[in-house]
């Protein structure tokens, strides 16, 4: 059984209830394969990232596995502004959020609700420079756990759309993202748009921002900020005091 989200924003959770903790989301237009059902809940596995968890079945259209195999050789196509709108039936509008997919939106039976949409889009790899332009557009936006879009994203969210827009893969947690890449030896080996990790006590990688230059970094904690990086990781000039501990920086491309 596979599924596509044709929602602005649909939760996904960790356990198969509407009280348990989100762990992403999904963007209208991703795409998915049914891994298990409980009553009204669905365990999937996104396409992009390979992330499991569960959401409503109320909340999502089913597609053939032939309409999700031509979804996966499409080329992907976002949406490219903060918030954008598809029209349906009876021009009825639907806002979408930056880095919704639009590829189905070209297969017609898979498109049974006659989306149409008029807004800024992107396609294809982007060279590294653009990526501070695309998080530029979620400066400010609040923090939330599990979330994706310019109205509540989490660290990791935040580099993965980032990424994802112009063209690129990334895992979804930070742990995830911090097998990627190659690791640099020091700071100043950095270039904008590489990817800074930071850890715990413990040693485990809890946060991820985006490199800028001059020893910038935009990152989301508690909103999508820029603050000073150093050898000792994160230091918040409003709180004269380091909030992160870096552990390592990766060049992913």
């Amino acid at each position: 059984m596979y599924g596509i989200c044709n929602l602005a924003i649909i939760p996904l959770r960790n356990e198969p209830n509407d009280r348990s903790e989100q762990v992403s989301q999904l963007l209208f237009g991703e795409f998915f394969e049914v891994l298990e059902q409980q009553k009204q809940w669905l365990k999937i596995k996104l396409h992009f990232d390979q992330y499991e968890g569960w959401i409503d079945s109320k909340q999502c259209r089913f597609i053939s596995k032939s309409e999700f195999t031509e979804l996966v050789t499409n080329g992907e196509i976002y949406s490219n502004d903060l918030v954008e709108f598809v029209t349906g039936d009876m021009e009825s509008l639907l806002p979408i959020p930056l880095g919704s997919s639009l590829s189905f939106l070209n297969i017609e039976s898979v498109n049974s609700t006659n989306f149409k949409f008029e807004g800024l889009k992107t396609t294809g790899i982007k060279p590294k420079t653009e990526l501070l332009k695309t998080a530029f557009l979620y400066l400010n936006a609040p923090y939330l756990w599990g979330g994706k879009s310019p109205f509540g994203i989490d660290c990791s969210g935040f580099t993965q759309m980032v990424y994802k827009i112009n063209g690129y893969s990334l895992f979804r947690d930070a742990s995830q993202q911090a097998t990627q890449g190659e690791a640099l030896s020091f700071i100043e080996e950095s270039e904008p748009g590489d990817l800074a990790f930071f850890d715990n006590d413990e040693g485990k990688i809890i946060h991820v921002g985006i490199v800028m230059k001059d020893n910038y970094i935009i990152h989301a904690s508690g909103n999508v900020r820029i603050d000073r990086l150093d050898h000792l990781g994160i230091y918040n000039a409003e709180t004269n005091r380091h909030t992160h501990k870096l552990r390592v920086i990766k060049k992913i491309i």
